[in-house]
């Protein structure tokens, strides 16, 4: 049975191909790609590499895409190997009907008529009637070679496509499927959707024209218009200029997401020859996937104005919960008031290559968004930041990665905390920040030893009570350990971080089954000094909680102050049982630290 090119293409978009041969070859990032040992020859040294649309061994030759791997690999037949791809990927293979072959027909058709289309508007583009749009195209700093690279033309007076079509042989009907034509529902005539504009082919990852956008020179609105949902081109699903992209990204170039035409032109011009935009659209989940499938690192370019921050802050919402070790994105600023196409055209590629230097990571971008959207100016506000970084880093479908985002993120606001003005104890700073009422322990040499304990009498509470990582986590990982500690604090976070309960008893048997079985005496043991009751197994929740709050202090007390901000906070917003809970344990503790009352194991400075 003939499958339809498009179902075939769908199959292939939804079947990554390094997870699919990953499962028989073991496989290592190279660059943009992926290589391991040929599955289908013998071979010491690597020389299979897998890209996101096919594989090739340099050593015996073997190439193909995913169904052709499923064949070759496992010995099917094709439609065996489409099936099983079908059933992972979600899909249904098409049945052989009648209605199904003419709407594959009928789409074939579409791109053929598409492709006539395309060479009407560059000859018009090349005409006396095209002067205007050549006159535009060379003004803004177009070669050429470069008008001639993206097919770029000219819609003129209405009427001239359908007229010059039909001596082709191609009629309305066709016209409209391609989406070249539209229909007025009141009085039922027929119009081109093109006119008087310059002319964008929109082409798909294969180079295939599915549909065209184009820009009005003079007054009038809107400014551009692209093409109509039809069988061959969806918005949410295609990008500007992939095609090139991809070939850019596969030379050595990175991938980059502009705003619009022009961006994407102007900046290949440049040298930056794998550049994409979305189409008239916000970023939508269909286009990250299909960013991501090029290139495991993007970076997505965003003016510098206000419209380019909510831009940003809306991509980074929709990429969060896919991030992974494997992909992720990069944040550019443009200076205000300039796009890439203008940057390039006044300073030339090394103004470009200086906004891209200065991309930032995931977690910095999402840590000046969330400071621009909450501020950090008085502690409710800190507290409120906080929050909402803990809230975003568990958007994080990936436990590992979402682990460390909350971890950067977290590290990164404690370093920002403003520090206390010189002799204004009790008194605000310009900043908004108290600065007086509690002094923290002053850092003597004879208080190493008891800041040893403190650390060690920290861990034995969390191997007693290890339901307390979900509230003290991030504050027992900043504490400076001595290094056996540090690698035992490091097998309890990979344990929690996988662990369906918190229980001792499951946090036992796998520090033991780790070898760290000496580790954990040496913490429990009841010398130097014996545990406080707080680290005892009978302890009750509440007391292990206030207990280990009150210890942290004398060792960090502007973070224990940090802690109480944002459970009032949580508090005020939501009063529950869990909110209360943490406010009534991080207050006492803080009430006795303020106060000096002794932790078990030293004494708060006078």
């Amino acid at each position: 049975m003939a499958l339809s090119p498009n179902f075939l293409e769908e199959l292939r978009i939804r079947t990554p191909l390094a997870g699919l041969i990953g499962r028989r070859v073991k496989l290592a990032r190279s660059g943009k790609q992926w290589k391991g040992c040929c599955p289908f020859h013998g071979e010491k040294t690597p020389s299979f590499y897998v890209y996101d649309d096919g594989y090739h061994c340099f050593g015996c030759g073997a190439h193909g895409d995913a169904i052709t791997f499923v064949m070759q690999s496992q010995g099917l037949p094709f439609m065996d190997a489409v099936h099983q791809l079908a059933g992972e990927a979600g899909l249904e293979v098409p049945k052989a009907t009648p209605e199904a072959a003419e709407a594959e027909r009928r789409r074939l058709d579409v791109i053929g008529v598409l492709e006539v289309v395309q060479a009407h508007y560059q000859r018009r583009l090349a005409l006396p009637e095209g002067r205007q749009g050549r006159d535009y195209l060379l003004g803004r700093g177009l070669t050429e070679e470069t008008i001639a690279r993206f097919g770029l033309g000219w819609a003129g007076e209405r009427g001239g496509l359908t007229a010059d079509l039909s001596r082709q042989g191609i009629d309305i009907e066709q016209l409209t499927d391609a989406g070249l034509i539209r229909r007025d529902e009141e009085t039922g005539r027929t119009f081109e959707l093109f006119s008087q504009r310059v002319m964008f082919p929109i082409r798909d990852r294969r180079g295939r024209i599915i549909s065209f956008g184009g820009r009005i020179l003079g007054p009038g609105q809107p400014k551009y218009v692209n093409g109509p949902e039809t069988s061959v081109f969806s918005k949410r699903r295609n990008l500007y200029g992939l095609d090139l992209a991809r070939d850019g990204v596969r030379n050595g170039g990175t991938l980059i997401v502009v705003e619009g035409y022009m961006d994407v032109i102007a900046t290949a011009q440049a040298g930056f020859t794998a550049a994409v935009a979305p189409l008239g659209t916000a970023l939508t989940n269909e286009q990250l996937e299909e960013l991501w499938r090029v290139s495991p690192c993007p970076i997505l370019c965003f003016d510098g104005d206000s419209a380019g921050a909510r831009a940003a802050s809306r991509v980074m919402e929709l990429a969060l919960p896919t991030l992974t070790p494997e992909q992720s994105l990069k944040f550019a600023t443009l200076p205000t008031g300039e796009d890439p196409d203008s940057l390039v055209r006044k300073g030339g590629a090394p103004g470009f290559q200086a906004v891209l230097d200065a991309a930032q990571s995931p977690s910095d971008a999402l840590f000046d968004m969330v400071r621009g959207e909450v501020g950090d100016g008085t502690p409710e506000k800190r507290a409120a930041f906080r929050s909402r970084l803990i809230e975003a880093s568990g958007r994080i479908a990936d436990k590992s990665l979402a682990a460390e985002y909350r971890s950067a993120l977290l590290d990164r606001f404690f370093a920002s905390r403003p520090r206390p003005m010189k002799g204004q104890a009790g008194k605000w700073d310009k900043r908004g920040t108290v600065t007086g009422g509690l002094r923290a322990p002053r850092p003597q040499l004879h208080h190493d030893n008891t800041t040893t304990e403190r650390a060690r009498i920290l861990t034995a509470i969390l191997l007693r009570h290890p339901f307390l990582l979900n509230d003290v986590g991030h504050a027992y990982s900043t504490l400076p350990l001595d290094p056996a500690l540090v690698r035992l604090r490091d097998a309890i976070e990979i344990w929690a971080e996988s662990a369906e309960t918190l229980d001792s008893a499951g946090l036992m048997d796998h520090l033991t089954k780790s070898g760290f079985e000496h580790d954990v005496q040496h913490v429990l043991a009841e010398a130097p000094m014996p545990l406080p009751a707080c680290a005892s197994a009978g302890a009750m929740p509440a007391e292990a909680e206030s207990g280990w709050w009150h210890i942290f202090g004398f060792l960090n007390v502007e973070h224990l102050r940090e802690e109480v901000a944002l459970a009032e906070a949580d508090a005020t917003r939501n009063l529950t049982p869990d909110t209360q809970r943490r406010l009534t344990a991080l207050s006492e503790a803080f009430n006795k630290v303020r106060s000096g009352e002794p932790d078990g194991v030293g004494f708060a400075d006078a």
